[in-house]
């Protein structure tokens, strides 16, 4: 192994895990404006940053949990006629802190990407150009779907979550940019 390696193999075990951290961090930034149950919070994930974030609903409820456990939230449990019963959430002031002390980390750190998607890429070679270009085109072509219901989306954004979507856009920009590089190297004009 060459140093950069090492380093990079260091850099990527401090971040293991990091993901749920921010993701917590993105539950409890949401939850400081007012007390909300988990679908609201779901609601408002996939309604308002879509693709930018990942976030399933069973992971955010599993991440609530974890967090009420370790006493950044609280929740009370509601009902509204038959309807079954919710948890209604709200950060304590133990998870106030937390939130300043990750959001100060998280913008004082760069988390390398996670590019699986990429990893096939390394076998490109193992087709012949006639079989790869299209499959790339393919690919291209999602990508584009992905960045125009990105531009649809944020349509009616302002402030710092506009800041997460231009931040998708440019990466998926620059990703068909340079997609379209390799099928036009591979296809010869």
């Amino acid at each position: 192994y060459n140093l950069s390696r090492l380093v990079h193999m260091d850099y990527m075990l401090l971040r293991k895990g990091a993901g749920y951290m921010e993701r917590k961090l993105l539950l409890l930034g949401l939850l400081r404006g007012s007390e909300m149950y988990g679908y609201q919070l779901n609601e408002i994930i996939d309604t308002h940053m879509g693709t930018s974030v990942h976030l399933t609903r069973p992971t955010a409820y599993r991440l609530l949990n974890q967090m009420a456990d370790d006493g950044w939230v609280t929740f009370h449990e509601e009902q509204e006629g038959r309807r079954p019963t919710r948890r209604v959430f709200t950060v304590t002031e133990q998870g106030e802190r937390v939130f300043q002390e990750r959001l100060r980390t998280c913008l004082a750190d760069y988390a390398y990407p996670d590019y699986q998607s990429a990893i096939c890429l390394a076998f490109l070679d193992q087709l012949e150009a006639s079989e790869a270009v299209p499959l790339l085109e393919e690919r291209r072509d999602r990508l584009n779907m992905l960045l125009e219901s990105l531009v649809v989306d944020d349509a009616h954004e302002t402030g710092s979550i506009q800041l997460v979507i231009d931040h998708h856009k440019r990466l998926l920009q620059a990703e068909l940019d340079w997609m379209q590089e390799i099928i036009k190297s591979l296809s010869g004009s």
